[in-house]
């Protein structure tokens, strides 16, 4: 017979894999701009250093999206709340 722990540790460990497919935007997001990045410094060298600057910072807000669904898959795998 299933428990109702079995049915949580389950739906845990399936809402973690979900979680996970989070990571995909952010990297299909960083990517373009870096290419968008790499366009524009061949347009305009002299703009290299605001335009890398900018990038980045981009880079870093778009990345916060995969960690936090790093953190929520890894809370559901190992400090399951809902046990």
């Amino acid at each position: 017979m299933i428990t109702g722990i079995e049915i949580i540790k389950a739906c845990s460990a399936l809402g973690a894999g979900l979680a996970m497919i989070a990571g995909l935007g952010p990297g299909i997001g960083q990517g373009f701009a870096a290419g968008k990045g790499a366009e524009a410094v061949g347009r305009q060298p002299d703009a290299a250093g605001e335009i890398t600057r900018t990038m980045l910072l981009g880079q870093a807000v778009a990345e916060t999206t995969g960690i936090y669904a790093l953190v929520i898959a890894l809370i559901l795998i190992f400090a399951n709340p809902f046990i």
